[in-house]
This record gives C-alpha cells, structure tokens and sequence, in this order.
C-alpha cells in the first residue's frame, strides 16, 4: 500500500540488541532507497514480519522464550498494535506466515508450529488454536539434539503449509484444517544439513531449502497436486569450503525464477545462482560483500536485493543485473539489530 504516493517497506529488529521494534520506511520511486519514517517498540524482539494481502495488518513474531505473536494496524507513516501480543505456545519463534485466515509460527525453541486464528477484521485471536510438535534429532552434537522449527509458509498453491526443522533434517508438508495443522508426510533431507529456510521457483515445480549447518542450497522438486517434496542435490553456497561455521539464513528466488540469492552470515556475503534446466539445476555464478556483517535475511523487491544484517545494524539494498543477476551495492539505511525487511 502507498502512502502519499510512497510504497511502505517495514523492518523487524531484535530489541534486545538495542533495535527500535517494528520500523516502517518510505521507498524512493527511483533507486529503491529506503528512508526510516517511524519505529514502535511495544513488541519484545519482532524479529519477522509478514503483511496481510490487503496491506492494512502487519504481523510479527515476538522471538522470546514464551513465544508470541503480534498484529499493526498499518496507518499512514506508522503501525498501531491492535492488541496485546498472543502466546503461541511455543518458544522462540522465528517465521510466520499467513494461510487461510490463520498465522503460522515456525518456533524454533520448542521445535513446533502454532496456528493462531485472524478476525475478520485483521486482529488476533486470543490464543493459538493449535500447536504441532515436531519429533526427532540429527547428528549434529550441538544444534540437533532435537527439532528446530526454523519456518512456515504455504507452498504456491496454497494447499499446503511446509516446515523446515533445522534440528531434525527435515521437511514436513501439512494440511490445514479446522485451526489444526496435520501432517501429510515429513521428508528426509541430507543428515547433518541443517535445513534453516524454503524458496519455491515461480512456476511451482521446485524449491530450494538453505541449509544453516553445511553451507549448499538442496535443490528438491515439488508436486503440488500430491503434496510431495523430492531432494535432488546440494550445491555450496560458496566457491571455497570455508575455514569456520559459514552459516547461510536467507533465500529468496527472482520472480521470473532466473536467479536465486542466498546469504551467508560468518563470511558476510551473498552468493548468486544461475538457475537452469527450468528450475532443475544451480550455478554458482559468483559470491558479493553483503555490505554490512551478519546478513540475517533477504528481500528482492522491484528489482532490488534488501538485506538486513543484523550485528552491524543496517539495511543495505543492491541494484540487480538483469542479465548475470549479480547485486550493485546501492545505499544503505541505519536500523539497529535489523533481521527482517517486507514490502507493502
């Protein structure tokens, strides 16, 4: 939605790390700068966000132990709370997303997904109407003792609600019904991986999952119709192994699915892929200076790269090439602990 003939981009922060809560800034018509209108710090860590279709609800995850989420009332150049926040009965939630009048939380703390009821009128239900415990571990010693919910999101066809569990390896694609996620089938994906976020390509057949614990990307091919997920390969996110944990977060697929972008946290970059073979395969076309440290997550918007990094306290965007897909650093805006940005 515009404002005075501006579009809106709204910034999560870890509050707890000095950030400002829910940041909303104007987007210049040329060049895609951003410019910090407003910040509203009456939410505890809203470390993501996601918009209602209509652009008049942003919703955020409140990423503490007892676990929350959060409904704005978009007004102007700010956001109002419409309410205190709702417990999803889970903690540390760290994704959500919207699915047929209800918001998902991925929480990665008690390894589930909340499913929390949105009022006709865009406020929130006062409580979760359910929570899915996701089971198992992995062999990482440390970080896959046991689940990591690390996302949820509904795949393009909007049939299905798929989770990605940092903690067990896994994939498990849902059923949304009544209030009550149901799992369909949980999918393996390489022992050790570390599966952290999920892009699908635009035309619905393939998704990508970045893998936090190895850096690659598994590239795996998706059937709506059966609600099944096949993984295919892994290609590293970096041209050379690297010396220390790399950490990969965001992903995030061009609209025309010609390019996919990954970050990586402990090198500070981002890597550009090629995508091929109608979706199929990956090319590691080159690696570039994120522009700030800790890039916690990515947005491609208007034909520009945002990227929120989080320790060095800013959001930076890039011009894209449209024929390497290679990102020109192009500004930068100061928001402390930045961890999200999303568009409306």
């Amino acid at each position: 939605m515009a404002h005075g003939g501006r579009r809106r981009a709204f910034i999560g922060s870890f509050t707890a790390a000095g950030g400002p809560g829910v940041v909303t800034a104007a987007v210049s018509e040329d060049g895609g700068g951003l410019t910090v209108l407003s910040g509203v710090d009456g939410v505890l860590d809203p470390s993501y966000l996601a918009l209602s279709s209509d652009g008049g609800t942003l919703y955020a995850v409140s990423e503490t132990a007892e676990g929350a989420v959060a409904a704005y009332r978009v007004k102007g150049e700010t956001v109002e709370l419409t309410g205190s926040p709702v417990s999803v009965g889970g903690s540390g939630p760290t994704h959500l997303s919207l699915l047929d009048g209800h918001v998902l939380t991925a929480n990665y703390g008690s390894g589930s997904v909340s499913t929390v009821p949105v009022r006709a009128d865009g406020r929130l239900a006062p409580a979760a109407s359910d929570v899915l415990r996701h089971t198992g571990s992995g062999p990482h010693e440390r970080r896959q003792r046991g689940p990591h919910a690390h996302q949820v999101q509904p795949d393009p066809s909007g049939r299905w609600a798929v989770s990605v569990d940092l903690g067990t390896d896994s994939v498990r694609v849902c059923t949304l019904a009544d209030g009550r996620l149901v799992v369909h089938r949980e999918v393996a994906l390489w022992p050790g991986s570390g599966p952290r976020h999920m892009a699908f390509h635009p035309d619905g057949g393939y998704a990508y999952v970045v893998n936090e614990l190895r850096p690659t990307v598994t590239v795996c091919r998706w059937d709506a119709a059966e609600g099944s997920l096949k993984p295919l390969t892994e290609n590293p996110v970096l041209p050379d192994a690297p010396a220390h944990d790399a950490y990969p977060s965001g992903i995030v697929v061009a609209p025309d699915g010609r390019f996919l972008w990954t970050a990586t946290r402990g090198e500070d970059v981002l890597s550009v892929f090629a995508v091929e073979a109608d979706g199929e395969r990956l090319r590691l076309v080159g690696c570039v200076p994120c522009g700030g440290h800790w890039p916690r997550a990515l947005t491609f918007s208007d034909g520009f790269l945002y990227v929120a990094n989080e320790r060095s306290g800013d959001v930076t965007w890039f011009a894209v090439d449209e024929e390497t897909g290679l990102p020109a650093r192009a500004g930068k805006v100061a928001v402390a602990a930045a961890s999200c940005v999303v568009f409306g």
